[in-house]
């Protein structure tokens, strides 16, 4: 973070956009909102490890800079990127809005993209607990502690996203690990199987749910339940 002056401004805001996006936070001492948000955008800059850098401006004593940037309103908060007002934004935003505006700015710069390609069972954790709505986050950790064989850890981490595509896959691997199947080797004669019984509830069940386990990306995912839809309707 730089206290940045109508005369540092040109050096330290424009010039140096054009080496790493310069998000400028225009604030006072006497506004209230400007001190709620204060401490979540440095926060948030703080969390790109320098991709993103954080100019503050006090428009009391820099007039200059609040009249460039037409402001009417503070706090308000602009991004600057190679010499020019890329977004912006007034009042103070909640930390989720924050940080995708700054993310915006230097995409796999966050703290939690930086956690999640660690891949370790801690930085994972600690993933979820910075952004407790990160998908990758959650299917990576589930993953993890489905392959550890600590099913109910994993099946937990994944209740918040249990509609999702990529959820229901691990979740249902979960279930077949619990029966004991596994999904190794050629499946097709069982799916094959499971299909012909499909008019058993339980078969068709158990079909449902080996599909899921193969996931989308799985070619007999969509053959077999075209399939399946075929024989029932």
């Amino acid at each position: 973070m730089l206290d940045v002056t109508d005369a540092t401004f040109k050096d330290a805001v424009i010039d140096r956009s054009h080496q790493v996006p310069v998000v400028v936070d225009l604030w006072a001492a006497w506004c209230g909102p400007c001190k709620t948000l204060g401490p979540i955008i440095e926060k948030v800059v703080g969390e790109t490890n320098g991709a993103v850098e954080l100019a503050k401006v006090d428009v009391d004593a820099n007039p200059e800079i609040a009249q460039a940037f037409r402001v009417q309103s503070i706090p308000a908060v602009f991004a600057i990127h190679e010499g020019k007002v890329v977004d912006t934004f007034v009042g103070a935003l909640p930390e989720a809005a924050v940080r995708a505006f700054v993310e915006k700015l230097a995409p796999g710069a966050s703290v939690v993209d930086q956690l999640i390609e660690l891949g370790d069972e801690a930085s994972l954790r600690d993933a979820l607990a910075t952004d407790a709505t990160n998908l990758a986050a959650a299917l990576a950790l589930a993953e993890l502690l489905r392959q550890s064989d600590r099913l109910d850890e994993a099946e937990a981490t994944l209740a918040p996203f249990s509609t999702q595509v990529e959820a229901k896959t691990i979740l249902a691997r979960i279930k077949l690990q619990r029966e004991g199947v596994r999904l190794d080797g050629d499946l097709t004669l069982t799916l094959e199987h499971l299909l012909e019984q499909a008019s058993d509830e339980s078969a068709k069940a158990s079909l449902l749910t080996m599909l899921d386990a193969l996931g989308p990306e799985d070619p007999r995912y969509v053959t077999f339940r075209r399939r399946l839809a075929n024989r029932l309707y």
